[in-house]
């Protein structure tokens, strides 16, 4: 089997149509989705409408449970809170209860799959040091987890103690656990403006990162269209 891993979309229709294209030129037989589909960007309806046609695993984001409720929680960054509210009011009650009913954490054949962290999936916290990691992996217990959330993608090692690896590609070892974060679809923020995700092949035991160029020029003029913040549509260029 060849599982496609993708998460934090964010509305980027652009992102999402190209990735999606690169799944099939890869040959992968399923897809998984981890969180966040909407927020951001401008096609919050027509990437959710394509995940659920997907209907594959998909788990919660933040952005997701923040956009089905009457209104944002207090404590976001005002450039997320706009989107959100933007969003908010372009999602219909069918919408937003199906995002509303997604899991935190879903177990998928052996492997695990949660947006943020295993320890307190709800709290939203982000895995960014070998600290962090080693906090989920104590409530990890399968070989595998994949999350996202920082929109970074790396992977977290624990065979003794816990270590970060470079995430090209990435050979499954017996005894050891790993964390792996598969970057963003809609939003990368690694300096690298081309969307990530990971391609789990069971048969070879073996991770791959993928990075896929889009239409960034035109993610970026549907955010302007929009009259979303200007910092959003200039931010995807640099990858941040």
């Amino acid at each position: 089997m060849r599982f496609a891993i993708f998460g934090d979309i964010h509305a980027n229709l652009h992102a999402l149509q190209a990735v999606l294209e690169d799944i099939r030129d890869q040959g992968c037989t399923h897809s998984i989705c981890m969180g966040d589909i909407v927020g951001y960007n401008a096609f919050p309806k027509e990437c959710l409408a394509i995940v659920r046609e997907l209907d594959c695993p998909t788990v919660m984001g933040n952005h997701d449970e923040q956009v089905s409720m009457d209104s944002t929680q207090e404590g976001l960054n005002p450039l997320a809170e706009e989107a959100l509210d933007w969003t908010r009011n372009r999602l219909d009650d069918s919408e937003k209860k199906w995002l509303r009913g997604l899991r935190f954490q879903r177990l998928v054949r052996d492997f695990t799959i949660v947006h943020a962290t295993l320890d307190t999936p709800h709290k939203w916290g982000y895995v960014t040091t070998a600290l962090d990691a080693a906090a989920s992996f104590t409530y990890q217990h399968t070989t595998l987890c994949f999350i996202g959330h920082t929109h970074r993608p790396v992977v977290y090692v624990r065979d003794g103690s816990v270590s970060l690896q470079p995430f090209e590609t990435f050979q499954i070892e017996k005894n050891k656990k790993y964390l792996v974060n598969v970057g963003s679809v809609g939003q990368p923020r690694d300096g690298d403006w081309r969307s990530a995700y990971c391609i789990y092949d069971t048969d070879k035991n073996e991770l791959t990162l993928r990075r896929i160029p889009y239409d960034l020029e035109g993610a970026q003029r549907a955010i302007l269209e929009a009259k979303l913040p200007e910092k959003l549509a200039l931010r995807l260029a640099n990858g941040r």
